[in-house]
């Protein structure tokens, strides 16, 4: 892991102020993916049929995956020191996302660079600044082992 240790709880710091609303960040993360990049959506067969973004919002399915991605970075920020454990969390991860669900690996900076957008609209460019090396390891990481597993 290449950030040191003020530069963990510096992100530590900023992911704080967006996790604490995981739902409707998460949530309002994958809306905006879904509206700037409809093909992301293809992925999700329960998702293809909602056009709006109101109706996306609304739905329970949107708000439970959108949660579940934000949970997921937090127990990757969680070990950020730590790079076994952090390995431990976006290996599976990773692994999942690459043989079962087949999902696209640009996916995963699509996704990363729209949660920057949102942290820098609502708490400005230091918390961006905060956490793109965050996003950046994250998303080496899962490159990484779509790598391996022959992508």
């Amino acid at each position: 892991m290449s950030l040191s240790e003020a530069e963990v709880q510096s992100a530590r710091g900023a992911w704080e102020k967006i996790y604490v609303d995981a739902e409707d960040n998460g949530t309002a993360v994958l809306v905006r993916m879904f509206t700037e990049h409809p093909d992301t959506k293809s992925y999700f067969a329960h998702f293809k049929g909602m056009d709006s973004a109101e109706e996306m919002k609304q739905s329970d399915q949107v708000r439970g995956h959108g949660k579940k991605v934000f949970s997921a970075i937090n127990d990757m920020v969680q070990h950020l020191d730590n790079s076994e454990a952090f390995l431990g969390i976006v290996t599976p991860l990773g692994k999942k996302h690459a043989t079962q669900l087949k999902i696209d690996p640009k996916n995963f900076r699509i996704i990363c660079d729209i949660i920057l957008q949102l942290m820098e609209e609502k708490f400005g460019g230091d918390c961006k600044a905060s956490f793109e090396k965050v996003t950046n390891e994250i998303c080496t990481h899962l490159n990484s082992i779509y790598k391996e597993e022959g992508w």
